[in-house]
């Protein structure tokens, strides 16, 4: 919705069944409604399903999430006491001294051990078996391996280029209406392509819909995230530009308002409905937002989970403690004990064995201008990717960084096809993975390896890549040199070690150290801008309320504190006048107004968002998906005016926010945690 006052301080052919389960759509098969909603993308999530429905491949899915982040190989060298469990059925005994069979390990991961969760009291005996299966064949997830995603379909035969630049409307219409007559607005339509893109516009107020151009063809038409109304879908639908589409008729999944709390709804509830929904005082909430809500996942992650106390006491005192988003190391507390304990206590009263949930209650549907905007989501060829940044290059390619897999991945938006492309090996020890990407003026990509402390640099032409260290302190598969920016020159900007740093990037050698004038921690962030005459940087991962910005010509250094004190400026860019924006990981946009030389705070009204970064467009609106919102966030400083789009998923896991300021108006990509990319068209 949009909101005019602000608080400003100062299927597709055949993808459906092999995937979900869905019917089978040939060129002669009819029309029908569907009572499946398994292409949403997030009931397969909830359901751990990424990788397959059942057997071996969902149990991989379950492993990398259950069982990855203690019995991996990096953390069992930092110390995990977590046995290997790869060729696990081959052995005799468990470390219990129990024989090895498939009953033993199952209730032995149903009820744990000292320092094991219990996986029983959140894990249904199908989940088990899926595990075990996987631990009998194929186990243990690799980086280099990824599983495949099934819903990547794009082929050089399927993937015709699509209509390029400025095409926002001329296509299908239609009307979304309830069975008595009363039309819709707010409704996501979706049409799905044979090569798997997704194409989704939303009703405005007299529940009529336009899309853009689509290429003639059959289509899978639903509706995108019903959870209010049943499950939508028509198979085979023939597609040409501006033709009439026939109306669709939704039905209501509730009598009033709230909603019975079944995995389909709860699989669709954004992470702030979750919070919205659970039992617990403010403090407890906002405990839970800034320890574990600052950008590593969801919270559905946490919350489609049950366990007993002592079982979230261990997973939380893991999450809490150890480093980055692999939480191999040993690092720095995410929280303090009392904070913790209150953690734990809430988590095992709201998601324990025996808490009961209650109907939902789910946030309003977009309306006005929030309506006038097209999604574009694009599938990757893999999934637990861990995907974290995008950027563009001159040709319209769209680049992203994976996390934790060694992989570089090149999208094609006019046919959606993906090209990876595998980065060199860490050195021994070092978990692969990319987590900042930038292309630079001649179309050299540049990532950096957060967890081996690597600068890669990447020519798509002789498509050889060239990575050299940049020396820190910190030991590897701790977060190191991540969130660098590259100048104009060439040079890498990277503060560190309470020092604005620059480094030769042929080399990775320190050219010059400016260090900072007051108390201030190394910023998360470091941006410069377009010329390369300004850097600037915010607070530390972990916290604070500061902001700096150096003139990289004079070495003069600005250092502000915001008026919050846990505002947290994590990632962003500056605006033409040379402001740099960040997103506060305390919940609000943050500015650093220079000529005022204070840093300005605006809140969106929808409540327990972070977040993780923030860019500017050349119009100088503001551009920020909140993490946990589901929406993707419009803030026009000027009139103090947001804009919040409504995603066809309930995720807005956007850790980088790329635009492509050629187009008018501008376009917005991002790729999501969960592994697909994102566009963001609005129609003004």
């Amino acid at each position: 919705m949009q909101i005019a006052c602000t608080r400003a301080i100062a299927a597709i052919i055949t993808f459906g069944a092999i995937a979900w389960g869905a019917t089978v759509v040939t060129p002669s098969a009819q029309a029908q409604t569907a009572a499946s909603n398994d292409l949403q993308r997030s009931v397969g999530v909830y359901a751990y399903a990424m990788a397959g429905k059942s057997g071996a491949a969902r149990g991989e899915v379950l492993y990398y999430y259950k069982c990855w982040f203690c019995h991996n190989d990096y953390a069992r060298s930092a110390g995990s006491p977590a046995p290997a469990l790869k060729d696990i059925f081959k052995r005799e005994n468990m470390v219990s001294g129990e024989p090895v069979n498939d009953e033993t390990v199952a209730n032995h991961i149903r009820k744990g051990s000292p320092q094991m969760p219990a996986f029983g009291t959140t894990l249904k005996d199908a989940d088990v078996a899926d595990l075990i299966a996987y631990l009998h064949d194929g186990c243990c997830y690799e980086e280099t391996k990824p599983p495949r995603n099934l819903w990547y379909r794009a082929t050089a035969q399927n993937s015709p280029q699509m209509p390029a630049r400025g095409n926002l409307r001329g296509g299908p219409t239609g009307i979304v209406r309830t069975a008595d007559g009363h039309t819709l607005d707010g409704i996501q339509v979706q049409l799905i392509a044979r090569n798997a893109v997704r194409t989704t516009v939303t009703t405005d107020e007299s529940g009529a819909f336009e899309f853009p151009q689509l290429l003639p063809g059959s289509y899978t038409l639903r509706i995108a995230r019903p959870v209010e109304f049943l499950p939508y879908q028509r198979d085979a639908v023939k597609v040409e530009d501006g033709a009439k589409l026939d109306d669709i008729v939704l039905q209501k999944r509730s009598a009033d308002d709230l909603l019975p709390a079944t995995d389909d709804v709860l699989s669709q509830l954004t992470g702030v409905e979750w919070l919205s929904n659970l039992p617990g005082t403010a403090e407890e909430k906002h405990a839970l937002s800034r320890a574990c809500g600052e950008g590593c996942h969801g919270y559905d992650q946490i919350m489609r989970n049950r366990y007993d106390e002592r079982s979230w006491r261990l997973i939380l005192f893991r999450m809490l403690h150890y480093s980055g988003s692999p939480l191999i190391v040993r690092g720095r507390a995410r929280a303090g004990d009392r904070q913790e304990d209150m953690l734990v206590k809430w988590l095992a009263r709201v998601r324990g064995p025996d808490s009961q949930l209650g109907p939902v209650k789910v946030f309003p549907r977009a309306h006005g201008p929030a309506t006038n905007v097209v999604v574009t989501e694009y599938e990757l060829p893999h999934v637990l990717l861990a995907t974290h940044d995008v950027a563009g290059d001159s040709k319209g390619n769209i680049w992203y960084s994976s996390h934790r897999t060694p992989y570089l991945g090149k999208l094609d938006p006019r046919t959606g096809i993906v090209t990876e492309y595998q980065v060199p090996p860490t050195p021994a020890g070092s978990l692969p993975g990319t987590h900042r990407i930038t292309v630079d003026r001649n179309d050299v990509v540049w990532a950096s390896e957060n967890w081996a402390h690597y600068l890669v640099r990447f020519d798509p032409t002789s498509e050889t890549f060239t990575k050299v260290p940049i020396a820190g302190t910190e030991p590897p598969n701790v977060p190191g040199f991540g969130n660098f920016s590259i100048g104009p020159d060439g040079v890498v900007w990277f503060a560190r070690n309470r020092a604005v740093q620059k480094f030769d990037s042929k080399t990775g050698k320190l050219i010059d150290r400016i260090p900072y004038t007051v108390e201030a921690p190394n910023p998360y962030d470091n941006i410069i801008t377009e010329d390369g005459n300004f850097w600037a940087g915010g607070a530390a991962a972990g916290g604070g309320d500061t902001m700096a910005l150096m003139d990289t010509r004079t070495k003069s250094l600005l250092e502000v504190r915001s008026l919050s004190p846990d505002s947290t400026a994590a990632r962003g860019g500056f605006d033409a006048q040379g402001n740099p924006w960040f997103g506060g990981r305390g919940g609000a946009l943050l500015k650093l107004d220079v000529q005022a030389k204070q840093i300005r705070e605006y809140w969106p009204l929808t409540p327990y968002v972070t977040f993780y970064e923030a860019m500017p467009d050349k119009r100088g609106e503001v551009w920020a998906a909140a993490l946990h919102s589901g929406k993707m966030m419009r803030f026009n400083p000027q009139a103090d005016r947001w804009t919040e789009y409504v995603l066809p998923e309930p995720y807005s896991h956007d850790r980088r926010t790329w635009i492509d300021n050629s187009t008018t108006p501008v376009t917005v990509w991002y790729v999501d945690h969960n592994s697909y990319v994102v566009r963001v068209q609005a129609r003004d």
